[in-house]
């Protein structure tokens, strides 16, 4: 007898019964909340995707080929995909370091400095589009109060090579939302970096570079990297600034596409921009998987 409710006990620990099934139907009705999340992202993400992907394969007669993934790297449409990379990196890297340094001085102040500049860090991260393309053209463009200005005061701003609408003016927009994105990120990681851990370097004989160098970098780096990789991919993808600056002259991956699709500039290569759109997936895919990898390091060390 005792050997049977042993059995049963074990069946039951192991999942099996009608205790299993009490289990996985609270575990359902607990997901129950996800299905309009879920629907969501199945409509406006997995479904246009699995169509953008499917029409990349084919040509303007339906049939399935290859030569649109093979003009992808070719001529005006490889230097495109340069020209977005470069100007990923650029805004990305100008973005990570001005905003650690940033997040760096903030944290210094008092805890309501901290709160009101998140507050507009998160507001000045999420500006973009067209408001944003306005208001540096009004500000630095030729005509910009900006402009006037600092030509009135001995400095004119167009007098090299500079203008807004090139790929260094883009880059400089850019920066506007990425400084403050990056300030918002990698703030909490400069929050965990205990008094204790400089204390204990100073006793040790410690100098503020071995600190920096022994503690700082090892701790802070994995969030650091991780950061700048999403600033690349924020950049990488964006569309409606430089469309609104630019009017699609500078030569960008997603403005290309949005030419190659539409059909006002290029006609019937919308499967080429959509195989396009594919490659450009494909880099974020890599960018935020090694971003991820990054994070899961950084905890696993920790």
């Amino acid at each position: 007898m005792s050997h049977v409710v042993a059995e049963r006990t074990n069946a039951l620990n192991k999942g099996a019964g009608p205790l299993s099934y009490i289990r996985r139907g609270g575990a359902l009705v607990s997901l129950l909340p996800l299905i309009p999340f879920l629907a969501f992202i199945g409509y406006f993400l997995a479904f246009p995707l699995a169509f953008i992907v499917r029409d990349s394969f084919l040509d303007n007669d339906k049939h399935f080929t290859l030569h649109n993934f093979a003009l992808c790297f070719q001529g005006v449409y490889g230097h495109s995909f340069l020209v977005s990379v470069r100007l990923s990196v650029i805004s990305a890297f100008i973005g990570a370091v001005a905003g650690a340094f940033i997040a760096h001085s903030i944290m210094r102040t008092g805890q309501r400095t901290r709160r009101a500049v998140a507050a507009t860090s998160s507001v000045l991260a999420n500006t973009g589009g067209v408001p944003l393309a306005f208001m540096f053209i009004a500000s630095f463009g030729a005509q910009g109060l900006v402009t006037k200005l600092l030509k009135f005061l001995g400095w004119d701003l167009y007098g090299g090579s500079f203008t807004l609408f090139s790929a260094a003016g883009v880059t400089f927009v850019y920066c506007f939302f990425q400084i403050p994105l990056m300030v918002l990120i990698f703030s909490p990681a400069l929050e965990n970096m205990k008094p204790e851990w400089r204390e204990a370097s100073d006793s040790l004989g410690g100098t503020p570079f071995t600190y920096f160098r022994r503690i700082a970098i090892p701790v802070l780096f994995p969030a650091f990297l991780s950061t700048s990789l999403l600033l690349f991919a924020n950049a990488f993808s964006a569309y409606a600034t430089a469309r609104a600056m630019t009017s699609g002259t500078l030569p960008l991956m997603p403005l290309l596409i949005g030419n190659l699709v539409d059909g006002n500039v290029i006609a019937n290569e919308k499967h080429l921009g959509h195989a396009l759109a594919v490659c450009m997936i494909g880099v974020s895919v890599i960018v935020m998987t090694i971003y991820a990898l990054v994070l899961r390091y950084s905890k696993v060390k920790k």
